[in-house]
């Protein structure tokens, strides 16, 4: 456990070298729910001014995921009904049993769908813009919500 939190907004600079972290709010409203931060990633690499560098983002949570791939509502919902395929709501699950556990909220698919898609990312900035593909998205699985998350981001790259 960290020994302070993590501040909501962190920068620093050396030369050319700019640095920034900062804390983006999410607020889910399903269960299980996939929400698109391409836009307002880019926005913060844009704003920010790195010609080239890095952007990483990072769940605070351990039942939230981030991935990338295509935001097309059809593709999103074949996710979801993956993810139940293969770690069903209703399994039997120890972390669920109050004689193995001592969680109340009976989240054990959450926190293995989570491990299965991973808690962070890392992108290339280039030209001043997180690099993707075409159709690529950057993607936050909410997946034992609703709730309030916090995704972190930060940024590490040469101003332009």
């Amino acid at each position: 456990m960290r020994a302070a939190p993590v501040a909501r907004l962190a920068k620093a600079s050396a030369g050319g070298l700019v640095v920034h972290g900062e804390a983006l709010e999410v607020t889910t409203g399903a269960r299980v729910e996939i929400v698109d931060l391409t836009d307002r990633v880019m926005g913060v690499v844009r704003e920010l001014g790195v010609g080239e560098g890095l952007v990483s983002l990072w769940s605070m949570h351990t039942t939230c995921a981030l991935f990338i791939n295509e935001a097309q509502d059809a593709l999103l919902a074949d996710i979801t009904a993956f993810l139940e395929a293969m770690v069903p709501r209703e399994g039997r699950y120890r972390h669920n049993d109050p004689a193995f556990s001592d969680c109340d909220r009976a989240n054990a698919d959450s926190h293995l769908r989570a491990m299965l898609l991973g808690h962070s990312l890392a992108l290339q900035v280039s030209a001043g813009e997180p690099v993707l593909g075409q159709w690529q998205r950057i993607l936050m699985a909410e997946l034992d919500g609703p709730r309030p998350r916090t995704v972190r981001l930060q940024v590490w790259g040469i101003a332009a």
